[in-house]
């Protein structure tokens, strides 16, 4: 039988590590999920294994080359872009694949930014709010500073998603959309790297800067290989290709980032203090962001209510949305205010809310979504205000909570809300980005479902 023409995307997060494929007409036609048990680095503290990131990469490729079923005509990755893979003179890893959430010493954070102007400065050049060890390029500084003799055998240090290309490729890329993702490395006012980067000597252990594109190398088969693209700027790409009004995009999961590609003003301090940051799309142009742990959050508080109240972790997934507990809970979205006077607080006031004062869990996790979205409006209305958005895109695991999605659409009466369905957006977007190199068909006019909510 004829085999069918297909790209495999492996995508890699923090949560699920996943290798999906994709027809010449953008339909998913396969996905594996791959969890994966963390290691510890050095110091204890807990972190990816990329040895078993590698090995999972290469097993899975050779089980695709065997099947009777699928062509792979090319290959690409998305993933998380805070942490680096560092490579040594014999082309292997050489250290952990280091975990953004290890905390960062203070005394050489102090140290650096006092060296290079301070916090602010700092932080409105590079659009990276101080974020320690989640500014990926402090890690690299990190260790060359604490562990000179081991930095100094380091020939290459490359951000995950080029780190997998390079597994399938031998060849050392670095990716724009990698680099300009709150990482402290990118300028933003030059488009170029940061004064620190070259004056540190990090600069050389980064290869050469490839668009996203291009070509990264070809596997032994002659597979043609892809650069990797950071999974935020990935997810963004088949909304730019299907729509051209403004929008922004609320993607939802352990972060929920709301990415607006129609505001050009540059990041103010406060905005950056409220962990607003930029990110480069895949054709280099900067996309303002702000961010919120709100899937964090969530994730901890239905653990809790699990405890409380007997019931399976994922039961809230069953949770309808209740008219009578909504109007209940409805925060004042008016008397909220959308635009902070002091900076954004990092968590809901759910966590100190007594669960025996609900009736139900039912009850208690409305609340939760409705506290959850006070801080969601904040967060969102300081990346939307004063740009000419109508449309609010929402992808990933708040799309599908009907609770969510009606409380956005309640926050923002004037802008049409839409939970929108795209099978794997950051995957999509890395098929789609190197489209030339592996499909002869047009891309299809519509590659995002919508679903509308209120009005």
């Amino acid at each position: 039988m004829n085999k069918i023409p297909v790209i495999a995307i492996f995508d890699v997060g923090k949560t699920n590590k996943k290798l999906l494929l994709f027809n010449e007409q953008y339909e998913l036609v396969q996905e594996d999920s791959r969890p994966m048990d963390e290691i510890t680095d050095e110091d204890g503290f807990p972190c990816d294994d990329v040895q078993a990131l590698t090995a999972w990469i290469r097993e899975s490729y050779s089980r695709l080359l065997s099947s009777q079923q699928y062509e792979i005509k090319g290959i690409n990755f998305s993933g998380y872009g805070a942490s680096f893979v560092y490579i040594g003179s014999d082309g292997r890893v050489m250290l952990p694949l280091y975990n953004y959430l290890k905390p960062y010493p203070k005394p050489l954070l102090d140290k650096f930014y006092t060296k290079y102007g301070g916090e602010d400065f700092v932080a409105s050049q590079t659009a990276s709010p101080v974020l320690g060890s989640l500014n990926s390029g402090m890690q690299v500084y990190r260790l060359k500073e604490e562990r000179p003799d081991v930095f100094s055998h380091v020939i290459a240090a490359l951000h995950l998603p080029q780190y997998l290309s390079y597994v399938m490729t031998g060849a050392l890329h670095t990716d724009i959309t990698s680099i300009g993702c709150h990482t402290n490395l990118w300028d933003f006012t030059q488009q170029h790297y940061h004064r620190w980067v070259t004056e540190e000597n990090i600069e050389l252990k980064f290869p050469a800067l490839k668009d996203c594109t291009e070509l990264a190398g070809y596997t032994k088969e002659g597979i043609p290989v892809g650069t990797g693209l950071h999974d935020s700027s990935a997810a963004l790409i088949p909304y730019l290709a299907s729509f051209t009004e403004p929008f922004v995009l609320l993607s939802t999961g352990t972060w929920c980032i709301t990415l607006n590609p129609f505001n050009p003003r540059p990041l103010s301090i406060s905005e950056l203090k409220s962990d607003c940051l930029c990110y480069l799309t895949y054709k280099g142009r900067p996309v303002k962001a702000s961010r919120l742990f709100a899937g964090n959050e969530h994730e901890q508080q239905v653990k809790r209510l699990s405890v409380h109240y007997q019931k399976e972790v994922d039961y809230y997934k069953t949770v309808q949305a209740d008219p009578l507990l909504l109007r209940k809970y409805l925060p004042d979205f008016d008397g909220l205010g959308k635009d902070l006077e002091g900076y954004l607080p990092v968590e809901s006031v759910f966590a100190d809310r007594d669960l025996a004062d609900f009736a139900s869990y039912e009850e208690a996790y409305h609340l939760l979504i409705a506290d959850l979205m006070v801080l969601q409006v904040q967060s969102s209305w300081l990346v939307m205000k004063d740009t000419a958005v109508h449309k609010i895109f929402v992808d990933g695991g708040f799309s599908k909570n009907p609770i969510y999605m009606q409380l956005l659409s309640a926050a923002f009466p004037e802008m049409e809300v839409y939970a929108a369905t795209v099978a794997q957006a950051s995957s999509l977007g890395a098929a789609m980005a190197i489209h030339s190199l592996w499909n002869k068909q047009s891309l299809p006019a519509s590659l995002v479902q919508l679903k509308m909510y209120g009005h």
